[in-house]
């Protein structure tokens, strides 16, 4: 469905600082970085599309972030929500829902919110139920 996600941001050094952990917390491959345009891209392992991509605007002009724009992230399972957000964290994001259930969504839908250094809203979700305890 998807070719790209392309997020704005002024600092790429500080973004990438971001995005690199939590990309790779999510199992997702740098596919390219160029700190010379600046942009850098990731996508799932094996694959070449859809990517992910941060850069300066083209455009020249400063990054403002969207309202009411958001990119979700599938995660395999809650734990890796959880640990996802908890690096976003970490990595200076911050926190717009920690992570839990809502099941205004679905009875499974598990998810957390954050913003990128940027401003730039995401979200990391899983859609599967918690797998039962072991005995």
């Amino acid at each position: 469905m998807f070719s790209h996600i392309f997020f704005s941001v002024d600092d790429f050094d500080r973004a990438l600082g971001f995005y690199r952990p939590v990309m790779q917390a999510l199992g997702l491959g740098e596919r390219f970085c160029d700190p010379g345009k600046p942009w850098a891209g990731w996508h799932d392992a094996g694959g070449a599309r859809p990517l992910f991509v941060i850069s300066k605007p083209f455009d020249g002009e400063p990054h403002v972030p969207g309202n009411g724009q958001m990119v979700a992230f599938l995660a395999a399972d809650r734990a890796m929500v959880r640990a996802v957000h908890r690096i976003a964290l970490a990595q200076g994001g911050v926190c717009e829902g920690p992570p839990g259930l809502r099941p205004q969504y679905h009875a499974d839908y598990y998810g957390a919110y954050f913003r990128d250094t940027e401003g730039n809203k995401l979200c990391v979700a899983c859609h599967q139920p918690e797998p039962p305890a072991s005995p």
